[in-house]
């Protein structure tokens, strides 16, 4: 079981990232753990880890979780062994074996005869029989990597196992086998993913926000319905304010007319009656005192309203805030960009492609590019932009400007403020407060302008990238997208997918996600083998 109370955590600069949260995990529960990017999911499962320290609060849990992170980078240049920590458990194995039976050996092994066919078979059923435990990690592909964690549940068989992203990176046949776990398992499950199909596996969602965790006993598209209810009311009390508003204001004007109606009837009446001037500065002043008393009155209303409008849009979902704005592609439409005839290219002696290629792309097409890990996605990409040149074949590529947005956003450069950054794509010479508007427009407040890129989550730098598309005057007429939800979550895939569909030039897109590509209306398959 695990247990969570009052958990707070506080980044080394001080920012606090969250605090009350407050969890109870039962045994074998199955819970997908959903929120916005920069809420803190991924941090959360490093504290449940033990990968990183709460900065406050009680955390108990009654074995040590299995934690499989959504990015791999720190383990390349070590082992697969050294990744799984069973490399000390093989070593000692094979010197008992070899007659080196020590106390020590014995120690390490801790009776576990079986660790040489655990690992064998839960690498076979993650196809990766032809793996050697002692290869480095960095000779691994994404997909590759992340199956060496997900054998390791097997090989390690933990009571709990903390999942985050786990379908990155893998290609249909990886997330059937992943799929498939998730309904078999028998352990605890604590799931971060943006993949729809596999958060409706789990029985139970927990939403991360700045209010804590809530709990909504049920699958994701039993959530999605209570989020959608919850927002439907949303919307009524906003209209209600909205509604309360004009009325407060169109009141406000009404009183302030009938009052200086009445207050210039009143002066005509004492100045027909001739009285005193000491007695008509006191009857003005009076007036006055009455007009002040009633505005104020009507004025404390407004700000009231005013302020509760201003609540309730804050908790408006991000993308009924934001503006896009995509210009054309100046290529028309069906212009041939690309043509590849019998082409092919080779690593080492071996020719990367069974069958060489012959296909074109035309301006103002969508494409899906598909292909299992290995298959030389990325390398037809770099071919396609011209980073690249094939080793057999003929290439022709017409004049056009491309932009290659990859899963890791490296068009963003992390030693950059995020205004900077926006600078940076300012060839059309805006103006900074034109540029600022910018910025606000994709929800980067005055609090973002000054925040180092680096410290922008993935749906944050996404989003900047974006809103840099659009500063720039040079419209892309390629924009090629390599696994654009790997890093984001369900909200910001929803902005993507806007922000595509309003992009009117040629989209090419390696995804495993198939609700996006069919969101993003793909018209084409290129399919690897």
């Amino acid at each position: 079981m695990l247990f969570l109370q009052n958990l707070t955590y506080t980044h080394p600069n001080k920012d606090l990232l969250f605090d009350n949260i407050n969890l109870t995990v039962n045994r074998q529960d199955k819970i997908a753990l959903v929120g916005n990017n920069g809420a803190g999911k991924s941090t959360l499962l490093k504290i449940i880890a033990g990968v990183l320290q709460p900065s406050g609060g009680v955390m108990q849990v009654d074995s040590i979780p299995y934690y499989i992170p959504q990015l791999f980078g720190q383990f390349n240049n070590i082992t697969i062994a050294q990744a799984l920590r069973i490399e000390d458990k093989l070593k000692a194995l094979q010197a008992i074996l070899g007659g080196d039976v020590t106390e020590e050996n014995l120690t390490i092994l801790n009776d576990d005869w079986t660790i040489e066919e655990r690992c064998k078979e839960a690498l076979t059923h993650w196809g990766l029989e032809e793996l050697d435990l002692h290869q480095e990690m960095a000779t691994l592909s994404g997909g590759q990597k992340t199956k060496v964690f997900l054998a390791g549940i097997a090989i390690h068989q933990p009571e709990i196992v903390l999942l985050d992203e786990p379908s990155n990176h893998l290609d249909r046949s990886g997330r059937m086998l992943l799929y498939e776990f998730i309904q078999s398992a028998s352990c605890t499950l604590i799931v971060v993913s943006h993949d729809r199909k596999l958060l409706n596996l789990l029985d139970t969602v927990c939403e991360l926000s700045k209010r804590g965790i809530v709990v909504y006993g049920g699958n994701y598209d039993f959530y999605r319905e209570q989020k959608m209810i919850e927002g439907n009311a949303l919307d009524q009390d906003i209209r209600s304010k909205e509604k309360a508003l004009r009325k407060a204001r169109e009141t406000e004007r009404e009183t302030a007319e009938r009052q200086q109606k009445l207050d210039a009837r009143g002066k005509k009446k004492q100045e027909k009656a001739g009285l005193p001037t000491i007695s008509m500065n006191t009857f003005r002043n009076n007036a006055e005192k009455s007009t002040a008393r009633i505005k104020g009155v009507h004025a404390e209303k407004i700000v009231t309203i005013s302020q509760g409008l201003n609540e309730l849009r804050k908790d408006l979902p991000d993308m009924d805030k934001m503006k896009l704005g995509f210009d054309n592609s100046t290529l028309h439409r069906g212009k041939i960009l690309f043509a590849a005839n019998d082409m092919n290219h080779r690593y080492g002696d071996r020719l990367l492609w069974q069958q060489a290629l012959t296909f074109q792309i035309t301006s103002g097409e969508r494409i899906a590019l598909k292909g299992l890990n290995g298959s030389g996605k990325t390398t037809l990409i770099n071919i396609i932009l011209g980073k690249l040149e094939p080793v057999s074949g003929t290439v022709s590529r017409a004049d056009n400007r491309a932009v290659y947005i990859d899963q890791d956003y490296s068009l963003i450069d992390n030693s950059l403020q995020v205004y900077e950054q926006a600078e940076r794509f300012n060839d059309a010479a805006l103006q900074e407060h034109e540029i600022k508007t910018r910025l606000t427009r994709f929800l980067f407040t005055k609090d973002y302008w000054d925040k180092p890129c680096s410290a922008l989550s993935g749906g944050e730098k996404m989003r900047l990238m974006l809103c840099c598309l659009t500063i720039s005057d040079k419209t892309p007429d390629i924009i090629v997208l390599d696994e654009p939800t790997n890093n984001l979550d369900i909200q910001n895939i929803e902005i993507l997918t806007a922000a595509v569909n309003e992009y009117k030039g040629t989209l090419i897109v390696v995804s495993h996600d198939e609700y996006f590509l069919e969101q993003i209306n793909v018209e084409r398959i290129l399919e690897l083998s």
